[in-house]
């Protein structure tokens, strides 16, 4: 249900990082579909220029696509210098991740930081980029960023990512403390089951094998959440309804956490053959999002 006007955001611009797809591309274009300019970024141009077409297509909105990679932090400041160029931002959507599962004690170093880099350093990198300029002008702007439950529970077999999202869960405290005088406010969302095209291949690669993490029948509602359930919830956090709303993660799980089973603990009993048949399968499905990004 869409409980907004659809001109809730009109005069404001929005950036979702990860926006080229998934989850992204959805809030992407739940934003535009209520009044938003809207950029998108992420590592490939083609699919991100296919993805704002589909949008603007959809909603009659502006929606511009950056080619950056936001693990490096000078691609980062010349895209939003240059998103400025054309006119401030408003808000940000902290969205683009990397995740899979796997036993701790075999993750690489390498591994660990294709998580973390683009979790932790790529969402900093966006946010102070933005924050920064937000102060220098005297503007106030908002930041949402997508985490998850396990900011509270930690999670076995995902640990980078339950680590990186611990911290961003932090950073958004912290600055919505230093950077509230400005006007700055800086929130997050705490997503239980929102099943996707890609994350949900490498957190269900397993055959015939379902974590709690991501069974409906774990989630007191008995349900996987609808995505415009997600959209109405960021939709508020970046408007102006809301702007004494700062510093706060908000879960929206449909009560999983609550209920203990939201983290992917169950699968201490798996068997070697099958961690080598998991592995697998997020082999495959990596190399296939390398082949679309060749294609594209």
């Amino acid at each position: 249900m869409d409980i907004f006007k659809q001109d809730v955001l009109a005069g404001k611009a929005i950036l979702v990082t990860g926006g080229g797809s998934g989850l992204g591309r959805e809030i992407a274009r739940s934003l535009s579909a209520r009044g938003a300019v809207v950029h998108i970024c992420g590592r490939r141009q083609a699919l991100l220029d296919e993805t704002a077409a589909q949008i603007s297509a959809a909603t009659g909105g502006a929606v511009h696509a950056h080619a950056c990679d936001i693990r490096d932090a000078d691609a980062v400041d010349a895209m939003i210098e240059a998103i400025w160029q054309t006119g401030p931002l408003s808000g940000l959507f902290n969205n683009a991740a990397a995740n899979f599962i796997a036993p701790t004690k075999d993750l690489s170093a390498r591994g660990f930081r294709a998580v973390t880099s683009t979790v932790i350093d790529g969402t900093f990198y966006t946010t102070l980029s933005c924050g920064k300029r937000w102060i220098r002008d005297g503007i106030a702007g908002a930041v949402v960023s997508n985490l998850t439950t396990w900011v509270w529970t930690g999670s076995a077999f995902v640990v980078p990512s339950a680590m990186g999202k611990t911290a961003i869960d932090a950073m958004t405290k912290s600055l919505a403390v230093e950077w509230g005088p400005y006007g700055i406010r800086l929130n997050a969302v705490a997503p239980g089951p929102f099943p996707t095209e890609g994350a949900w291949e490498k957190l269900n690669p397993i055959p015939d094998t379902q974590s709690s993490a991501t069974n409906c029948e774990t989630v007191p509602l008995r349900r996987f959440g609808d995505m415009p359930e997600l959209c109405n919830l960021i939709t508020f956090l970046l408007s102006d309804g809301c702007n004494y709303l700062t510093g706060q993660t908000i879960a929206i799980d449909g009560a999983q956490h609550l209920a203990g089973p939201g983290t992917f603990a169950d699968l201490t009993n798996l068997t070697g053959e099958q961690w080598d048949a998991a592995r697998a399968a997020i082999a495959g499905s990596v190399a296939k999002e390398k082949a679309q990004r060749g294609s594209n």
